[in-house]
This record gives structure tokens, sequence and C-alpha cells, in this order.
């Protein structure tokens, strides 16, 4: 077992929250998309970490030391984000609450090991993140193999007689979900009838679209991020073609149908249960709207994120990584507002569910495990 490094050297800071000046602090960092094409996902990691450290502020800080963020933005792209976290490392973070794509969290998480700093990403679900043994790393996410069986399972069940298209945009995220769909979904007797890659960032899909429509497609799979999925429903709905549109977690932002339109209706996502349904988040999530914001997606597990390290670092009764680390493994679990979190060696939480989300008059819904398409 590699030994950690002491970590969490005191600065003196007004620590988030409103402390007094020159309060002990401890610095944390948020690392994610904070600019760029997924910034409204950096938004939502951003509001959850400074609501989470607020709270904690507010009630004494952790180990008696006041929460100061460190802020890295990645824009999603892995050269930013091992910058990031050469950041976080030079600045003495204790913890960083990131990245958001999983192509970011993967190199990032080399710099993190070698630097001594616990990572918990709410977001990166990538299976390889945590498969790389890696003892400081986390997630209060699932992962994709549990994502992409259980909506190949439904694929099969739903489209085994249909044409179904899976399309990915390389990414670490969407291809490996898209792969790890696609695998489920023909080890249940499922065949797909098209596999293409896209680049992300593209504007024009419309030889995509046509290639689609020729073969006579009527279900799509996508693995990737909101702004390509939208101009894909779009340049559809444009073209007089609309398959039943499919794809993973990175759809549910409100951000998607600003893209889309009328055209998002009846896109399906998979999500894990709504946490905003959690009695556990039911005050921070009144707080959050009470203040014009509505905590979507990722909000809340990166809320969850920063919960669990202060809770483990309470019970270790140190900011050491090392001690942290096994406090997160060792204990039953933790209560938080997205639920109990438990862990296993790896690093991935015991317990993950994956439920299904329906777009439609420009919002998004659970609509449970056996939702039928129309």
């Amino acid at each position: 077992m590699k030994h950690f490094a002491t970590l969490g050297a005191v600065t003196l800071a007004v620590a988030l929250g409103g402390a007094v000046q020159h309060a002990r602090a401890v610095d944390i960092g948020l690392a994610g998309p904070l600019s760029g094409d997924l910034a409204s996902f950096g938004d939502q990691l951003k509001r959850g970490a400074e609501a989470a450290a607020a709270d904690l502020n507010a009630a004494g800080g952790v180990l008696g030391e006041q929460i100061n963020l460190v802020y890295g933005d990645d824009r999603c792209d892995p050269k930013e984000a091992v910058s990031v976290a050469r950041k976080m490392a030079n600045e003495g973070v204790s913890f960083v609450a990131g990245h958001f794509c999983s192509h970011s969290s993967i190199p990032a998480s080399d710099v993190y090991w070698e630097n001594d700093i616990l990572q918990i990403t709410p977001a990166s679900t990538n299976p390889q993140l945590t498969e790389k043994g890696y003892e400081n790393v986390f997630r209060t996410c699932g992962r994709d193999d549990q994502q992409g069986d259980f909506a190949g399972a439904w694929l099969a069940k739903n489209f085994a007689s249909s044409k179904v298209a899976v399309i990915h945009d390389k990414s670490a995220y969407g291809k490996g979900l898209a792969d790890l769909t696609r695998a489920a979904f023909e080890d249940m007797g499922g065949s797909v009838a098209l596999y293409e890659a896209v680049n992300a960032g593209e504007q024009d899909y419309s030889a995509l679209i046509s290639k689609l429509k020729g073969q006579g497609i009527e279900a799509v799979y996508y693995g990737g991020y909101h702004s390509e999925m939208g101009l894909i429903a779009r340049q559809s709905r444009d073209q007089g073609y609309s398959p039943t549109l499919i794809s993973g977690d990175a759809q549910n932002t409100q951000e998607l149908w600003s893209i889309t339109g009328d055209a998002g209706e009846g896109i399906i996502f998979t999500f894990g249960p709504d946490p905003r349904n959690n009695a556990m988040a039911s005050d921070i999530v009144e707080r959050f709207r009470s203040e014009g914001y509505e905590p979507e997606g990722y909000t809340l597990y990166t809320y969850a994120a920063i919960q669990v390290w202060a809770k483990a670092a309470e019970a270790a009764g140190t900011f050491e990584t090392g001690a942290v680390s096994d406090a997160i493994r060792a204990s039953g679990g933790f209560d938080t507002v997205i639920g109990n979190l438990s862990y296993n060696s790896k690093g991935d939480r015991d317990d993950i569910d994956f439920t299904w989300y329906l777009w439609s008059e420009g919002s998004y819904s659970e609509v449970g495990n056996d939702f039928k398409p129309n």
C-alpha cells in the first residue's frame, strides 16, 4: 500500500461562508468545466460544492477548520485537467471534488495519486477510473458498466425487432458507455444495425442523419454529451426524421432543451434515482429553489462528495489522505443528500441504481425502470 504524505496544511484565509478573517482553514479543490460547451455541468458542480462548504463552515467546519474552495477549470480537456490537478497539488489542497468528464478525471487521477490528494468525482462514470487501483480515488456516481447493462437490457426488451444504431463521440465517457450498452444489448440477443462515431464539437450532423434515415434506423443510442445530442435531435427533426433517441446520464441538464427546442420531445436517458426526491436532501433542495436555482443533475452528487470527505476526515481525526481513504472504505455508510453511501475496495459505491428519464414539454422527469417508449 502506498504511504500517503500528510497534507491539509493550515492557511490563513477568509473561509467560505462568511467566517471571520484569520480563521484556520483547509483548502479543498473543485475541478470541472467551469467554461466551455459543458459549463452547465461545471455550474452544477460549483453550486453543489459551494453549498456544502458553506453549510459545513456554518456548523463549525471540519476538524475545527473552515473550508476554503480552490477552483480549477479544466473545460473537460484532458491536458487542462492535468494542469488543474498540478495546480491543486501546488496549492496544497487536501481533497478535490471532481472532475466531471471521465477523460479529465482519468489523467488527473495520476497527478492526485502522485501527490497524495484525495479525489472524489461526482460525475465521472468510466470504469477505468477506479480500475487503476489508486487507493485515493472514489465517486459518488455509478459506473458505465452498470449503466450500460441497465440500458442494454432495456433496449433488448423494447427494441429487439427494431433497427438500432449506436453512436458515440469518441470520448472516454461517450465511447465507453456506448460500447458497454451495445455489448449488453447484443448479449441479450439484440443486433446493432449501425455503429458510428462523431466528432465532438461539430455543428453539422446532416450526413450522419441522412445515413440513419436511409438505413431505416428506428432507435438511436448515443454515447456522449448534451451539446452534440441536442444538435442531432434538432437536425433530425429538420429532416423529418424522428427515431427514438436514447442516451446516458449526460443529458440531465436543462441546457439540452435550449438546443433542441421541441425536437427534444421524447428523448430518453438513464441516471440514478432523482436525488432531489431524497428525504435527506429536502432542506438543501428547498434552499436552492428559494434562491432561484434548480439543483439538477450532479449538483447534489457534488454536495455529497464533500460530505463524504468531511465525515471521513472527522472519523479519521486527520486530513491525511491515507487515513481518510481508509475511513471511507471502513465506514458502514455515510448519510448524505443522495442517500447512505458505502464503498468497496475499488472506491466505487456498494449500491447504485439507474432508472429512466424522459424529456417532455421542456423538462425531464423520472419515469421508472419499466418505462415503455411509444
